[in-house]
């Protein structure tokens, strides 16, 4: 094929004809090594724009409007007045920062307890109970939810009936107002107990066997080896759990929307189901988004003043 087309090209000088000379491909590649990664990252960030980052500009700007014969006027500061003077959003915040007193030290400490025994040499099968007691933070949160409400039943729940036959009476676990608050306390610490047990053990896990074999040399026992070692060689662990939790606690919705819808009285209303409540039963849009900045605000105030009291001050 070659020599052909030598041939044919001496044919035409020999005849006059002019030889077009053949010309490089042209075409423009529009991938190239060097946008090929924003090319690549683009649709992410193009989701992240779509439904994080303009929802979270609309909800700002919503805060500061409201419903005014069915169409959003521009309020000024309005909502976040009407907030201040809100004797509900005072109960369901105060509800909130109740249970994260008391619910997230228990957590914590039991949390620790586990990943420690768990640790040690002298428990078998430590793989089987790893996973045993972190399933529930990957269980369904309204199936988990809908077991404690079963469970937690007055008249026909699994709890009452053990209690029973200890002759203890019936406990009215979601139809009284310091029950309701314990019930939903059981709940959540059931759920998270597991998932920080991880996080406290991978730290145990990095703490030099040397520090306890010297311990041991020099007379220490197990227990002030447990206050002198191991808590503060997990003392940024403890930060890192008690902000996750603390974050985590203040967001509650999904355990007293299930169980308990706010109730009784409110007593379990906590600041995220009220948000739900103006927004999604009263489409008070520009209240709730009132509302969800100022637990934004909370959680970043609290977050602060953590890392500024338990951080590293060094």
């Amino acid at each position: 094929m070659a020599q052909l087309h030598i041939q044919s090209d001496h044919q035409n000088k020999r005849e006059g004809t002019p030889v077009k000379p053949v010309k490089a491909s042209s075409k423009k590649k529009w991938i190239t090594p060097q946008n090929a990664p924003y090319l690549f990252i683009l649709p992410a960030v193009l989701f992240y724009i779509l439904f994080t980052l303009y929802p979270v500009i609309s909800s700002f700007i919503m805060s500061f409007k409201t419903n005014t014969d069915g169409e959003y006027v521009f309020a000024g500061l309005a909502n976040y007045t009407r907030l201040i003077h809100d004797p509900l959003f005072y109960k369901a915040l105060g509800n909130t920062f109740l249970i994260l007193i008391v619910q997230v030290p228990v957590q914590l400490f039991l949390a620790v307890l586990i990943a420690v025994a768990l640790n040690s040499q002298l428990v078998k099968f430590k793989s089987f109970f790893r996973v045993a007691y972190f399933m529930p933070a990957i269980t369904a949160l309204v199936a988990s939810s809908i077991i404690f409400m079963i469970m937690l039943d007055e008249n026909y729940g699994l709890v009452n009936y053990l209690l029973g036959l200890v002759g203890i009476e019936k406990i009215a676990w979601l139809n009284d107002p310091f029950w309701a608050k314990v019930s939903l306390m059981m709940a959540i610490t059931w759920r998270w107990t597991g998932y920080n047990m991880v996080i406290f053990l991978a730290g145990l896990q990095n703490i030099p066997s040397s520090l306890y074999e010297a311990a041991s040399m020099d007379g220490a026992s197990k227990v002030k080896q447990f206050f002198y070692i191991t808590l503060p060689q997990l003392k940024p662990i403890f930060l890192f759990t008690f902000v996750l939790s603390t974050i985590g606690t203040l967001q509650l919705f999904d355990e007293a929307f299930i169980l308990t819808k706010g109730g009784p009285n409110n007593s379990t209303l906590t600041i995220t189901l009220y948000l739900y409540q103006n927004g999604f039963r009263y489409f008070d849009f520009g209240y709730a988004s009132a509302i969800a900045y100022a637990l934004v605000a909370i959680i970043v105030v609290l977050s602060w003043i953590q890392m500024k009291v338990a951080g590293d001050r060094k």
